[in-house]
């Protein structure tokens, strides 16, 4: 029988925040993916390690995957992590892979579910918590509040249109592009706090859009809501 690929959410940054479950089978497991050339240095190993510290003692697999807008490019480094996690499954060993937040939100697991389950193999996601509840909580902001709608938005890929007219958004993937993204959120009036590192040492919380500097590191997502509702 063949084995089973989990794709595990270990939550935005805090160990303390993952699950149980994601604790259990991670524990229960030998064989651990992590979705960078070295696996101890990637963010999931960092915090997975501490709430799990026998990690560290398991067999890590790297499962290279590079971020890049070359369509032909990612499917291959795609085939190529899925052939690596197939060749331990069809020796019937589970493979735990780990990634940031939630496996269902912007994930690098899903291309690797997709691939693996039309081959023939089982797969099974394990909630996480993702960033944007993490970084609601850290700002002290609801995310949404009785009939409010909330819109999860790649921010780098909308700067040539503009944001839904009502409802909160949260604008994930912003940091590359971030004196455009604070001008998209003034211009739908809209204020907003951002949150980078959340759930790190390095967590910083930003309490309105003007306080948001124009650079910012990989991990920063940012909440806009409509004035009247903050």
């Amino acid at each position: 029988m063949n084995g089973i690929l989990y794709g595990i959410g270990v939550g935005p940054g805090d160990p303390e925040l993952m699950t149980l479950k994601a604790v259990r089978i991670i524990r229960e497991n030998d064989l651990i993916a992590l979705p960078g050339a070295v696996p101890q240095e990637t963010f999931a190993y960092k915090i997975a390690v501490g709430a799990v510290p026998e990690l560290a003692g398991k067999e890590l697999i790297p499962v290279h995957m590079p971020m890049t807008y070359d369509k032909g490019e990612q499917a291959r480094h795609h085939r190529e992590g899925a052939n690596i996690i197939e060749s331990y499954l069809k020796k019937g060993k589970n493979v735990v892979y780990l990634t940031l937040g939630d496996p269902a939100v912007y994930s690098t697991f899903t291309y690797l579910q997709q691939i693996v389950e039309a081959d023939g193999f089982r797969t099974q996601m394990v909630s996480g918590i993702p960033s944007f509840c993490a970084a609601a909580a850290a700002s002290g902001m609801p995310l949404a509040i009785w009939n409010e709608q909330v819109h999860i938005v790649p921010a780098a890929h909308k700067l040539d249109g503009a944001l839904p007219d009502t409802g909160t958004c949260v604008l994930m993937k912003s940091a590359s592009k971030m004196k455009q993204v604070k001008e998209l959120i003034k211009d739908s009036g809209r204020d907003a706090v951002m949150v980078e590192n959340c759930g790190t040492k390095e967590e910083r919380v930003y309490h309105h859009v003007d306080e948001i500097p124009d650079t910012a590191g990989y991990y920063a997502l940012i909440i806009a809501k409509e004035a009247a509702h903050r």
